[in-house]
């Protein structure tokens, strides 16, 4: 049975209606998700001051925030949150004499997909203050961009709480045998330009990593919406 021309103008509308029904209201809602802002991780106080939002009184919150530190890079250089200002900063900890370097062979792809981009920063952090006399040859050995990837070292009285209480990290040196090994958490930490911690990601995990990638863009845009802003 053949259709009439009037409904086969009704049926050939509707084709085309769909594609601009899913554009204007589903891509707008999956792009509010995909674009949603990144948790602050740490712990929260609310503090005794207030901001509007449409007239209405909000309390502010004061989140943690990873405090200034002051480490020797490969190119005996003083790395401080001041050298780093305004800066979005990629952090994972190592030290030369693991066996797996995986995470600093991830985080040479990662900063060298972020050579032209001044706003990313890179810092390796060793757990083993014995690297302050290798970090040099060790960078080296991944080609590291000056002023792109710095690897950090320093005594224990100053990693170690950095570490622990700043990045949230755990870490322990094992000195029971004649060469002391070291465990520590296998994360990457992303840091805003607030030095808060804004992600936490499993370096041997490949979701976790392009979890990474996705955020630290979503990061960049956050940063320049606030300067634009005015915040």
């Amino acid at each position: 049975m053949k259709r009439s021309p009037i409904k086969k103008v009704i049926i050939l509308v509707s084709i085309l209606a769909i594609p601009g029904f899913l554009f204007f209201y589903l891509l707008p809602h999956f792009a509010k998700n995909r674009y949603k802002s990144l948790p602050v991780f740490g712990k929260k106080i609310v503090a005794s001051t207030f901001h509007s939002v449409k007239g209405k009184k909000i309390p502010d919150t004061i989140y943690h925030q990873v405090p200034d530190f002051k480490l020797i890079n490969q190119h005996s250089d003083t790395v401080t949150w001041k050298t780093l200002e305004n800066k979005i900063v990629v952090l994972n900890l190592f030290y030369t004499g693991a066996n797996n370097q995986q995470t600093c062979k991830y985080i040479k792809q990662l900063s060298d997909g972020y050579e032209q981009k001044p706003l990313v920063k890179f810092l390796s952090l060793s757990v083993d203050p014995a690297d302050q006399s290798k970090i040099k040859d060790f960078a080296a050995g991944f080609k590291a961009k000056e002023g792109k990837w710095d690897f950090l070292a320093g005594d224990t009285t100053k990693t170690y709480p950095l570490i622990k209480q700043g990045l949230l990290l755990d870490v322990i040196e094992d000195d029971t045998k004649a060469k002391p090994t070291f465990i520590f958490s296998n994360k990457i930490i992303l840091i805003d330009n607030l030095h808060r911690i804004r992600g936490m990601y499993d370096a041997d995990n490949a979701e976790a990593n392009a979890r990474l990638e996705d955020e630290i863009k979503v990061l960049i845009a956050e940063y320049l919406r606030n300067v634009k802003d005015g915040r």
